[in-house]
C-alpha cells in the first residue's frame, strides 16, 4: 500500500536519529527526556486497515470514563437548537474559516483521494475536506470534518519550516443535549508540559538535569510567541461566554498528555443556540490566530538542523496524536467507524514535511 510504503521510508529516517523501533513498529511516546516504544497493540495496523476500508481486528479499547459534572446544566434543547441545526451552523461557519485560510495560503490544495463526499459514520452522513500545501506554504495536513448532527472539527498539522502550533478545533454532540468543545494550540517542541505539578511548577535541573533548560526554553518560546497573555485572555473569555460549563481538561491517555497543549480547552455545555454561537465565534478567533502565526515569516526556522529536528519531532508527534485520537473515536463511533475516522482525520502519518498523500 502506498501510504505504508511511505511510512517505511519515514521510519528509516527516524531510525537515523537513534530511535529504535524494535521488531514490530508501534507508536512511540515521549516520557521525560526520551522517546520509548509502547508494548501495546500496533496503532499502525488499525490505521492501515482503516485506510483500506477494513474492520479492525483488535479488541475495543477501554471506554473512557465520563467526567462527573461539577454543576448540572439545566438548559434543554429547543426548536432552534437541535443537534443537527447546531452542527450544521458550526460547519457552515467553519467553512468560512477554511476559505479564509485558503485565500491567504493559495498553495493550499484539495486532496480528493483523501477527502470524503458521501461517507457514513455511525449511520450519519460524513464529509471531509482534506488539503495540504507542501513546500514554502508549510501546511502538512488540514482536515475539515462534518458529521451530520454529531460533529464539526478542524485539524491542522504544520510542516517543519516553522514552529507555529498545530490547531485542533472540535465540537461534538453528546446525548443530544450537550456540546463538547475542544480547542487546542498544540506545541511544536517538547516542553514537559505533562510534568507540571498541582502548584503550576515544572521540574527543574535537580530532577531532569540539563534537559530541564531545553524544556524551559521550549515553553518560553510557546508562551512568548504564541499563547501569550492575549491568547490566554481569549481562552478565558471563551469559557466565560458559555453557560453551564463543565471542564474536563484531564488527559485520558499518555499519548494525549504528550500531545495536548498546556492551555487546551475541553468543555461540556448545554446544547443551546447561545452556546453554539459562542463556540462558533471562538473557533473563528482561534483560526484567525493560527492563520496570523502561519503567515508570519518571523516564526520560520533557519535552514538546516532546526528544520530536520522539527521534522523528526513532528513525525513522532503525529503518530502519538493518532494514538490519542483512536480510542476516543472508537468509544464514540465503534471500533470500525472509529478507526476509519481517526485515519481520515490524521492524514498520512509519514508526511509531516512535504505534504502529499494522493
Amino acid at each position: 500500500m502506498l501510504i505504508m510504503d511511505r511510512f517505511v521510508v519515514a521510519a528509516a529516517l527516524l531510525a537515523l536519529t537513534s530511535l529504535s523501533f524494535g521488531s514490530a513498529f508501534v507508536a512511540p511516546r515521549t516520557v521525560g527526556r526520551s522517546y520509548i516504544i509502547l508494548n501495546s497493540e500496533d496503532p499502525m495496523a488499525a490505521y492501515d486497515r482503516a485506510m483500506r476500508g477494513g474492520a479492525a481486528s483488535s479488541p475495543a479499547p477501554t471506554t473512557q470514563p465520563e467526567a462527573p459534572p461539577t454543576t448540572t446544566p439545566t438548559a434543554g434543547v429547543d426548536a432552534s437548537g437541535t443537534a443537527v441545526e447546531a452542527i450544521s451552523m458550526l460547519d457552515a461557519r467553519q467553512q468560512v474559516n477554511v476559505n479564509a485560510i485558503a485565500a491567504a495560503i493559495p498553495d493550499l490544495a484539495s486532496k480528493p483521494d483523501l477527502s470524503w463526499t458521501g461517507e457514513t459514520i455511525a449511520g450519519c452522513t460524513a464529509t471531509l475536506d482534506a488539503r495540504d500545501a507542501p513546500g514554502p506554504a508549510n501546511i502538512a495536513w488540514l482536515a475539515s470534518l462534518h458529521i451530520a448532527g454529531k460533529e464539526s472539527s478542524l485539524t491542522i498539522f504544520n510542516g517543519p519550516l516553522n514552529d507555529v502550533p498545530h490547531l485542533l478545533s472540535r465540537v461534538s454532540v453528546v446525548n443530544e443535549k450537550y456540546l463538547e468543545f475542544v480547542l487546542d494550540f498544540r506545541p511544536r517542541a517538547y516542553g514537559a508540559y505533562e510534568m507540571k505539578d498541582a502548584q503550576g511548577n515544572y521540574p527543574g535541573p535537580e530532577e531532569l538535569g540539563r534537559q530541564a533548560f531545553a524544556y524551559s526554553g521550549a515553553r518560553s518560546d510557546y508562551f512568548n510567541k504564541f499563547v501569550t497573555n492575549e491568547v490566554m485572555a481569549f481562552l478565558e473569555s471563551t469559557k466565560a461566554s458559555l453557560e453551564g460549563v463543565v471542564e474536563n481538561n484531564g488527559a485520558t491517555s499518555e499519548e494525549e498528555a504528550l500531545t495536548k497543549g498546556p492551555n487546551k480547552l475541553s468543555l461540556r455545555v448545554p446544547l443551546t443556540p447561545g452556546n453554539a454561537a459562542a463556540i462558533a465565534a471562538a473557533r473563528e478567533n482561534a483560526a484567525s490566530y493560527w492563520l496570523k502565526w502561519a503567515t508570519d515569516d518571523q516564526h520560520g526556522h533557519k535552514p538546516g538542523a532546526p528544520i530536520n529536528t522539527q521534522y523528526v519531532y513532528d513525525s513522532k508527534y503525529k503518530i502519538n496524536a493518532y494514538g490519542a485520537l483512536l480510542p476516543f473515536y472508537q468509544d464514540i463511533y465503534g471500533p470500525e467507524d472509529g478507526a476509519k475516522l481517526t485515519a481520515a482525520i490524521s492524514g498520512p502519518l509519514d508526511e509531516a514535511y512535504v505534504g502529499g498523500g494522493s
